[in-house]
């Protein structure tokens, strides 16, 4: 336990930050899921329509330092690339 009154205001606002990073980190990884399984479903055109949603989402939490922009863009770039797989791949892997 912090003994001086500036380190106990950074641990309460740490704490304030650690809730709220999360609460950003769960609804981004909570869209993801929901666009991987519209792509496993097979529904291509609703995914490619909540692609841009979910992109805002994750550069959103890359502008406020929840996750680093090179992670966000490589997230984004691996979400591209499992939509511009053709449909035949998708039947098969299933």
């Amino acid at each position: 336990m912090p003994n001086v009154k500036s380190a106990v205001k950074n641990l309460r606002k740490s704490q304030k930050r650690r809730i709220q990073n999360l609460s950003v980190k769960s609804s981004t990884k909570t869209t993801i899921k929901k666009y991987l399984q519209l792509i496993k479903a097979g529904k291509i055109e609703e995914a490619r329509e909540y692609l841009p949603f979910v992109q805002k989402q994750l550069d959103m939490a890359a502008t406020k330092n929840v996750f680093h922009k090179n992670k966000s863009s490589r997230i984004k770039s691996r979400l591209m690339k499992k939509l511009n797989v053709p449909t035949e791949d998708l039947v098969t892997e299933s």
